[in-house]
C-alpha cells in the first residue's frame, strides 16, 4: 500500500513489515522526488502519526480524570449548565446595551406622557369594572323581574306540569 493511497487518518506506517519501502513505491513517487525522499516523508508520516494516536489516548484520559473530578465534587451537567446562565446573566447585566436599555427604560418611566397615559389607562380600567358592574346588576334584576312575570309563571306552571307527567 502506499501513502497517497494511505491517508492521513490511518495509523499504519507507510513501510513495509521489515521498515523497508513496499516493492512498489518507485512506480508511485510523485515526479521529481527521489527514492530516499520518500522514504524519508514515510518515516516522518508514520512517527506524526504515532503522536497523533498517543495524544488521543492521552486526551481520552484526561477527560475520563475530569469527569471523574467533577463526579467527586458533585458537580453534574444540570449545575454547570445553572452556572453557566447565571455567569451569562450576569455578563448581560453588565454589558453597555443592557445599561443603556435600563437607563432608557428608568427614563420613559419617569416622563410625564408616561405618566399621563398610565393615569389615563387606569381611569379607563375603573370607569371600564364600573360599568361592567352596573351591566351585571341590572341583568340580574330584569331576570328577577322576569322570573316574577305572569308570562314565566304560566310557563313555569307548564313545565312543571310536563315534568310531573314524565314522573308519574
Amino acid at each position: 500500500m502506499d501513502s497517497a493511497s494511505q491517508g492521513l487518518g490511518s495509523d499504519l506506517p507507510a513501510q513495509g513489515a521489515a521498515g523497508t519501502a513496499p516493492s512498489n513505491a518507485t512506480s508511485t513517487l510523485p515526479p521529481g522526488m527521489t527514492e530516499e525522499e520518500a522514504q524519508e516523508l514515510r518515516t516522518e508520516l508514520a512517527k506524526v502519526e504515532e503522536e497523533i494516536h498517543t495524544l488521543r489516548q492521552v486526551l481520552s484520559a484526561k477527560e475520563r480524570h475530569a469527569a471523574d473530578l467533577k463526579r467527586k465534587l458533585g458537580l453534574n451537567p444540570l449545575n454547570e449548565l445553572k452556572q453557566n446562565i447565571s455567569k451569562s446573566w450576569q455578563d448581560v447585566q453588565a454589558s453597555n446595551a443592557y445599561l443603556s436599555a435600563s437607563a432608557t427604560l428608568e427614563d420613559i418611566s419617569q416622563s410625564e406622557a408616561y405618566k399621563k397615559t398610565q393615569e389615563t389607562l387606569s381611569q379607563a380600567g375603573q370607569k371600564t369594572s364600573a360599568a361592567l358592574s352596573t351591566v351585571g346588576t341590572a341583568i340580574s334584576r330584569r331576570l328577577g323581574d322576569m322570573r316574577n312575570s305572569p308570562t314565566f309563571k304560566s310557563f313555569e306552571d307548564k313545565v312543571g306540569n310536563i315534568k310531573v307527567g314524565f314522573v308519574t
